[in-house]
């Protein structure tokens, strides 16, 4: 089998990146090379030429996730015309809907990850890329009446919890509750 073109290895590196950070979100880190680069269309062997470590992976896909995150964030302002307040009210109608609680691959980075950042060891970029992350979330969701870190957190328990109980009706109600408290003064 001849080499790859350079362009072609690096639409296949954007491949194996995209479909970690998807794959990552739905199922944790810890799914394997050998699946992952199935999932991808390629080769076991061709991670390799692409990645020192499965770990390097993990950094750029979880960086990856974050870009879709304050793509999102960007989209959501120019939508409502630089309205904050309209922006913020939207992100958190559609965050904590019954659609992002069932669609975890293309959801929300900082719910998605948060067990498996909590257990990466050591000062890894992955962890980096999180904390910046979840700082600029918190940020997108001040206002000058509520922290953005206490209304982050509301979001991310109420999908955490509202994933955990899909299935009852609980967890809808979840959804709702916490929706309605975060909108209720705007």
């Amino acid at each position: 089998m001849g080499r790859v073109s350079q362009a072609q290895a690096a639409e296949n590196r954007r491949r194996v990146v995209e479909t970690a950070s998807r794959l990552f979100r739905e199922q944790g880190t810890h799914i394997s090379v050998a699946d992952l680069m199935k999932a991808s269309g390629l080769t076991h062997g061709g991670f390799y030429k692409q990645f020192a470590s499965k770990e390097a992976l993990v950094d750029e896909a979880t960086a990856h996730a974050f870009d879709e995150l304050a793509q999102l964030h960007k989209d959501g302002l120019e939508r409502h015309a630089g309205q904050r307040d309209a922006a913020q009210r939207a992100l958190i109608d559609a965050y904590l809907s019954v659609e992002h609680r069932d669609r975890a691959a293309d959801g929300c980075p900082v719910a998605a990850l948060a067990g498996d950042i909590a257990r990466e060891t050591g000062d890894r970029e992955a962890r980096r890329v999180y904390t910046k992350g979840v700082d600029d979330f918190a940020g997108f969701l001040a206002t000058d009446d509520q922290d953005g870190i206490a209304r982050l957190c509301t979001m991310l328990g109420a999908l955490v919890l509202a994933r955990a109980t899909k299935g009852s009706p609980l967890s809808e109600e979840i959804l709702t509750t916490a929706r309605t408290a975060l909108t209720k003064s705007s």
